[in-house]
């Protein structure tokens, strides 16, 4: 296989993963919402409800919080405050950008690692959230998404690096 099909096959599988990625994250929030207006419905028009409808709905936030910040680390538009870097020349700005991947890279790497252990010991632990569904199924995501983040840095570091010290500096 040459390296231009391989390249071609590496980029159809991201493409394909990043659907992927947005189609859960379009589905949970479609699901949050129908959820929350049918708590609202049920609630005024019938004084019911579905009994575990608000755990659901604090749990999809969860999800759509941490599955966003996946969705925009993927081309590196995290938080950011860069008023300063505006203003830099750009050798100077090149570098902070490679400390500032390297930095989110280090960072969401340690929150992989203990949110994981967070998840083990609630599974150890044996409660449910709703609907008979462990609480560590629900937590999840919380490791996962550090983790996928923190391996996106480290490829924007790569990057950087390469921009930075590369034979070619852009």
């Amino acid at each position: 296989m040459t390296s231009k099909k391989k390249a071609s096959l590496v980029r159809n599988v991201i493409v394909v993963l990043q659907k992927i990625e947005d189609g859960i994250l379009i589905g949970l929030l479609l699901l949050m919402i129908l959820m929350a207006v049918l708590q609202i419905f049920l609630r005024n028009l019938f004084d019911s409800g579905v009994l575990w409808g608000d755990p659901l709905v604090r749990i999809l936030v969860l999800w759509i919080g941490l599955i966003g910040a996946m969705v925009a680390s993927r081309n590196n538009h995290h938080i950011s405050i860069d008023v300063i870097s505006r203003y830099l020349p750009d050798s100077i700005r090149r570098l902070t950008n490679l400390a500032t991947a390297v930095f989110t890279f280090l960072v969401c790497s340690v929150m992989a690692y203990y949110s994981f252990g967070f998840v083990i010991m609630e599974k150890n632990d044996g409660l449910t959230a709703f609907a008979n569904i462990p609480v560590w199924i629900c937590e999840s995501i919380i490791p996962f998404s550090f983790a996928v983040i923190s391996i996106r840095y480290l490829f924007f570091s790569f990057t950087c690096f390469g921009k930075l010290f590369g034979p070619n500096p852009q």
